[in-house]
């Protein structure tokens, strides 16, 4: 019972991080932290990593502290919390940094319609160079955009 309980938490936490890391990207990353996430869409650094990447310390700081201080009471829903924000963590990363900005190329000939569109709103999203004006700011959730045309060009 401990343990479905815990899985639902699990699954809760990781479907809300999807609006929180909408909520991030478009309010704090294209807001007052922007000049953490500037280098993520005009790419002016030139190494492997970017300023934008110290926002994976920002989201799995929680996780990991959620996830130690579950570990002495499992019962208690800090272990499944820290584990549903961990695991959004690792589907963030496959998913935005491998499979669609392609830093360790995998996937690239896939033919899965998911995977292509959420590749194509991103690409909607970074068509924009500038602090404002972007659209797509979340990650799994197909959303309709403004210009659902801007979608279907790419």
């Amino acid at each position: 019972m401990i343990y479905t309980f815990g899985l639902i938490i699990t699954l809760f936490v990781f479907l809300l991080m999807e609006l929180v890391a909408w909520f991030t990207h478009k309010y704090v990353m294209h807001g007052f932290l922007w000049k953490l996430h500037k280098d993520h869409h005009d790419h002016s650094n030139k190494t492997p990593f970017e300023k934008n990447d110290y926002f994976f310390l920002i989201f799995a700081i929680p996780g990991f502290l959620n996830i130690f201080y579950g570990l002495n009471d499992i019962t208690a829903p800090y272990f499944w919390i820290g584990l549903g924000i961990t695991f959004y963590g690792a589907a963030y990363f496959f998913i935005h940094d491998l499979f669609i900005h392609q830093r360790i190329k995998v996937l690239r000939n896939t033919t899965n319609p998911y995977l292509l569109n959420l590749r194509r709103a991103h690409k909607v999203h970074h068509k924009s160079l500038a602090k404002s004006g972007g659209e797509s700011f979340g990650m799994l959730l197909l959303i309709k955009y403004k210009s659902s045309k801007a979608l279907k060009k790419h």
